[in-house]
Parts: C-alpha cells; structure tokens; sequence
C-alpha cells in the first residue's frame, strides 16, 4: 500500500542528510568565534533559503510568504494583540494551503506532489514556530524595542528582524525537529563559543545511528510480522493484528524521522545547556523521541504526552491552558484543524480526545481497588494491551486520512477498544454524577 506519510518522511530525510554537514561546519565556526551572533543569524537564515528552495522548488514561496507575513505583524502590531493577528493570519495561511493540497489529491485526482506536501508540513512546523514566538511577545518575554525615528531607521529594522527570520527560517529546524522557544533560540546562538565540538557532534551521531537502527528495523517488521490483509478488505477478526502491525510501521517511521530531525538539532550546537557543556534535560528542550515511555507505559493520557513531545507541549501552551470550554476536546479539535481536517483526522483525534478522558477516569477508579502486587500486574498489562490497540485504530484513521477507511475501521473488530473506554467514560460519568446527588 503507497502510504504517503512515510513517502514524505523518506523525502525529507534526504534533505536532512544532506544539511547534515552544513549544521557541523556551523557548530564548528561557532566554538572556535569565526562567525559573529549577526554572521550565525545570517548562515542560518541563508541556508534555511536554500534548504527550502531545494526541497520544495517553487512551493518554498509559500513558505517566505508566511515568514515575510508573519515578522511584518510582530513588527507593527502592539504586543498585547500581536498573538491574536499572527495565530488568525498563520492559521488561515495554513488551512489555505491544506486545502490546495486537498484539492490536487481528492477533486483533480493527481499523485501527490512531494514538494508540496513538504511545504505543507513545513508550515505546520511554521506554525508552531510563529505562534510560540507571539506568545512570548505577548507575555513579555520577547521585547521587540524596534526603532522608529532616524536616517538608519529601515537598515536597523532589518537587524532587528534578522533574528525572527532566522529563528523561523533556520535550516535544522524547517523540515523538522523538536520546537524551540525563541529566547532560547537566542541564547544558544550566543553561547555557542566554548570549545567542546566533539560533544555535540558525538551526540548527533548517537541519535544518528538509532534513527538508522530503526530504519533497518521496519523491513524486517513488514516482513516477520505483517500479514499479507489489506485495511481495505479485512473484515475478520484477525484484522486487529492487521491494524497494530501497520500502525507499527508507521510508529517506526516516526521515531526514524524524529531522531534524524534531532540529529541536526544537536549537530548544529542547538539544545546545549546554557551553564555548562552538557545538554538540556527534558524540563528546558524537549526532544521529540522517548520510545522506551511509548512502547511500555500502560496509559493512554501518558503515551499522548510522549508523543512528540515538544507538540504535545505547544499545544497545551497555546489550547489547554488558555481555553475555558472542555479545554481537552478544544486541544484535540484544534490538533485535527491543524493537521489538515482530512475525515480520518477529525475522527482519530475524537476518538483520541474521548480515550484520553476515559483514561484518567479509569485509571483513577482503579488506583483504589487495584491492592496485590498480582492484581497489580494484571491490570498494567489488560491497560498496556488496550492503550497500544486504541492507538493503533486512532493511527490508522489519521495517517489514511480519508472517508473510506473511517467507514472500514468503524465496522470492524478493531471498533470493540475505543468503544470499551467510551462506554467506561459514560458509565463512571454517571456513576460521579450519583455520587454528587447523594452528597448533596
């Protein structure tokens, strides 16, 4: 089956590699101070240029109008509504751009572009770049202090939006890798002038080597434990194995990607502790891979956590924390807005969104009844099996993205495991709501 998604991750990481050199030889002008902080900016905005001249041909205008859109706003507009125009103006941008895609795939029936759908997920990453960057404009942890009087006024505006074109534009992070707050983007740049090259670089070969690792793993899966069933047209019981082998394809080639991504992170000296030579912990630079917590933990709320971590932040920054109404589904319904609003995504991330709070009811209910050590066990691996089947029938209708396999996983066995959270979602609903009225 030609899924597009790990096309496209395929696609990208060919250009990751090949920026590969370019992040060493910017770590190394760094450490040893031949590059001043406004020669980094630039290396960084000039390769991010030709990075997405490359990748994305004629579609990288999309993206340099975003950037040009998106600096002009957060210079002209005021810092308490610099957040509402940039999140209004990125996002229709965005969903614009999705629907341009949608429109060549679905209605004129073409093959998929791989420039175009490179830049289409480069605006995603965009998006989360330009909205955390006016968030801390709007709380006041970025101050702009642009000049507005004098001769030299125009050439010191353009030093003064350098570094947010640089930080949007910058090659190790536009294709991919973990989100990075401004400031920080900022104070990496300056502190990378202690001589310690071979740290990050060992470190970016670590991950490196794993990302390949996982790459020579998935043809081994999709030969050892793929069965020969289509999605399409299994309707039996064993279409449950069907779904969790091909989700685990598809997990395989996100870990494989996310790690490369980090790879150019680390090798470009971003994500170095600002006091010392060792890297950030998890609290400061959240790196996007923590497969050991993904494949062992036992509850659903926690998997979504570790997945792509530094998203799942940004979206608790920018939607959990600032919605009033069910702030859990306006995440989820915002997280389907974002990644396109294909029919498969709005109905995994539902499904998401109701699993994720049945997760913390469950989970909550049986804290207290669950004693022995063996009942213990038990549970955690009922729970582990659950959480790694419901994923697997959420992954599957996001990543196909389309009606028909909606209506495929909607009647086959695979619908029993997130109808079991649903109906305990209800159920203990209901059961709190009792306890409420005898209270009263």
């Amino acid at each position: 089956m030609d899924w597009e998604a790990p096309v496209l991750f395929h696609a990208t990481a060919l250009y990751q590699l090949a920026a590969f050199p370019f992040a060493i030889l910017f770590q190394y002008l760094c450490t040893f101070r031949y590059l001043s902080i406004h020669a980094r900016y630039t290396f960084l905005l000039i390769g991010g240029i030709l990075l997405a001249c490359a990748a994305m041909g004629c579609y990288a205008l999309l993206i340099f109008i975003s950037v040009f859109c998106t600096v002009t706003i957060i210079c002209v507009a005021s810092p308490q509504q610099v957040h509402k125009w940039v999140f209004f103006f990125q996002m229709t941008w965005q969903t614009l751009c999705h629907l341009g895609l949608q429109y060549k795939e679905y209605y004129l029936q073409e093959d998929a572009c791989v420039g175009f759908s490179i830049t289409v997920s480069a605006l995603m990453l965009m998006t989360q770049k330009v909205t955390s960057l006016a968030l801390d404009i709007h709380e006041r942890k970025v101050r702009m202090g642009l000049p507005s009087d004098g001769r030299r006024s125009l050439w010191r505006h353009l030093l003064q939006a350098l570094p947010f074109c640089a930080y949007l534009l910058s090659f190790p992070t536009l294709l991919g890798g973990p989100l990075c707050s401004f400031y920080r983007f900022q104070a990496w740049l300056k502190r990378t002038s202690s001589p310690s090259p071979a740290s990050p670089l060992w470190t970016a070969t670590q991950k490196a080597l794993g990302a390949l690792m996982v790459g020579f793993l998935k043809p081994i899966v999709r030969v050892c434990l793929c069965p020969q069933d289509d999605l399409f047209t299994c309707t039996h019981s064993g279409c449950i194995y069907v779904v969790w082998t091909s989700a685990l394809l598809f997990r395989l080639t996100y870990y494989s990607h996310w790690m490369l991504d980090e790879s150019l992170f680390l090798a470009a000296g971003l994500g170095l502790a600002l006091g010392h030579g060792q890297y950030e912990g998890a609290a400061d630079v959240l790196l996007d891979t923590d497969i050991w917590t993904l494949e062992t933990t036992h509850r659903l709320a926690v998997f979504t956590r570790s997945w792509n971590k530094s998203t799942a932040q940004w979206l608790r920054r920018l939607i959990f924390q600032r919605s009033s109404f069910h702030p859990l589904l306006a995440t989820f319904a915002f997280s389907a807005w974002w990644h396109g609003l294909y029919p498969g995504q709005v109905f995994g991330f539902l499904c998401w969104a109701v699993g994720v709070e049945a997760d913390y009811r469950i989970h909550h209910f049986f804290s207290s009844t669950v004693k022995s050590p063996s009942q213990r066990l038990l549970y955690q691996t009922l729970t582990w099996c659950h959480t790694q089947l419901i994923m697997a029938y959420i992954m599957i209708a996001i990543e196909m993205r389309s009606l028909c396999m909606v209506c495929c996983l909607s009647s086959s066995y695979n619908s029993f495991f997130p109808l079991v959270y649903a109906l305990s979602l209800l159920l203990l609903k209901k059961k709190e709501r009792e306890r409420r009225e005898r209270e009263k």
